[in-house]
């Protein structure tokens, strides 16, 4: 029985589903079959974009929330709130304010029962270890971003877990602060000084995964489920310019790009189109800004997506939102790891302002089912006016709230832009009004 206990993986995951309620009575699947199996001694990675159910996973693993269906096991016994030996750094610092360095360190040896002596101990070393030693009594308040977050590490760090559960633990950084701790504990692990067994990490930055993971889960979006599984082979310490290294990269992002089977011939191979299709808040001068771009040297309407977000220096899931908005509106598309400016794409960069709005004001209409709808309702009816709630409550038999709110302000900002109709804040009522 001993021998298969220790033989059972770390965290065994499977044909797990998620679904939260919406105020309309459906659920929305936020998750839907997703298997993962961790065992001791590697880095596995979560990659994807955002709202694909990463984070939703890790939590679940961290017995924070329970699967809708399908089963989560922690060494071979079913996660029921947070298992023995699982810790977790947060996206955000998370600290107590009024608690010194080694206090917030202490926490959780504290909660655990362990006596004062050897939780000074305990805490002292873990501090040392991440590169704190001679801030135990500073106060978080003192301490720059990327010093907090080496306090959340040697948090999590300090009750030596089995497993190190991360979910973008750098992405609150800045690029030089994140890389200096991103090395650092790559170091630290490839040394064998972490005090863990294995490490899962929540990313949507592809160079990030590739860089420090053993295996990657890349997933889909809307619901979440794992598209691809990649093992990286590539030997530590990693180097970006490494052939290898970048072909990965641009393998990931031709991954990420891939159409789906279209559902209509009318959505023409582009997922999630319709009224359920949730809109990033993007702006309509960096769509604009990126057009341009595009259309200019060196590239000549078409670029590839690595090499666009180094030069521009955006983050994937950026990028990924500025390109699905421009193959939305039909001005470019994304395929293979590569954005192509359309005809239309083409003609929009080389046009003046006015022209350009008439031109985006067109493919909203004829592209974005939403804005099209609201339209039509101020169109027809007698006084031109119509509440925001009209259309928030249909947004959301497809969506979350959440979701459904960054729609229309999405919506609100592009038909403003492109003069369709106007929206007042304080009434939140749509009209045919102009802007005052």
């Amino acid at each position: 029985m001993l021998d298969q206990i220790a033989k059972a993986p770390l965290i065994d995951i499977q044909q797990v589903c998620r679904s939260f309620p919406k105020p309309s009575g459906k659920d929305v699947v936020v998750l839907e079959n997703v298997d993962l199996s961790i065992k001791e001694g590697e880095i596995v990675g979560l990659l994807g974009r955002s709202g694909s159910g990463k984070s939703t996973l890790l939590r679940i693993i961290a017995g924070l929330i329970s699967p809708s269906s399908g089963q989560a096991q922690c060494r071979g016994a079913t996660i029921d709130g947070p298992p023995v030996g699982i810790s977790m750094v947060f996206q955000s610092f998370a600290l107590f304010p009024w608690l010194t360095v080694l206090q917030n360190v202490e926490l959780g040896l504290e909660a655990k029962g362990v006596d004062r002596a050897e939780r000074r101990k305990l805490a002292l070393a873990a501090i040392d270890l991440i590169g704190l030693d001679g801030f135990e009594n500073a106060f978080p308040k003192e301490l720059s971003g990327g010093m907090r977050q080496r306090v959340g590490f040697a948090r999590a760090l300090v009750v030596h877990p089995d497993l190190l559960l991360m979910d973008e633990p750098f992405s609150a950084l800045d690029v030089l602060t994140a890389e200096t701790l991103r090395t650092d504990m790559i170091d630290l692990w490839i040394e064998g000084r972490l005090p863990i067994k294995s490490v899962l990490i929540v990313t949507h930055n592809i160079e990030e995964a590739v860089l420090m993971c053993d295996r990657i889960l890349v997933f889909s979006s809307n619901p979440g489920r794992v598209a691809r599984e990649l093992k990286v082979d590539l030997p530590h310490p990693r180097n970006r310019l490494d052939p290898a290294f970048r072909q990965l990269v641009d393998n990931i992002y031709a991954l990420m790009t891939q159409r789906t089977e279209p559902r209509t011939p009318a959505m023409e191979g582009i997922p999630g189109t319709g009224m359920g299709m949730v809109l990033e808040p993007v702006s309509t001068n960096i769509l604009s800004g990126l057009i341009e771009a595009l259309a200019g040297a060196p590239y000549h309407g078409q670029a590839d997506l690595p090499v666009l977000a180094g030069t521009l220096q955006l983050e994937a899931d950026e990028l990924f939102h500025l390109g699905e908005a421009l193959q939305l509106l039909r001005f470019a598309q994304l395929s293979e790891g590569d954005i192509v400016l359309t005809d239309a794409g083409k003609k929009f960069a080389h046009m003046e302002t006015d022209s350009r709005k008439k031109l985006f004001a067109e493919h909203l209409l004829t592209y974005v089912p939403v804005i099209g709808l609201i339209r039509r309702v101020l169109d027809e009816r007698p006084n031109h006016t119509a509440p925001a709630t009209r259309f928030r409550n249909e947004l959301e038999d497809y969506m979350t709230e959440s979701y459904a709110d960054d729609t229309l302000k999405t919506i609100v900002s592009w038909s403003r832009y492109a003069e369709l109709f106007a929206y007042d804040e304080q009434t939140e009522m749509f009209s045919l009004e102009n802007p005052q």
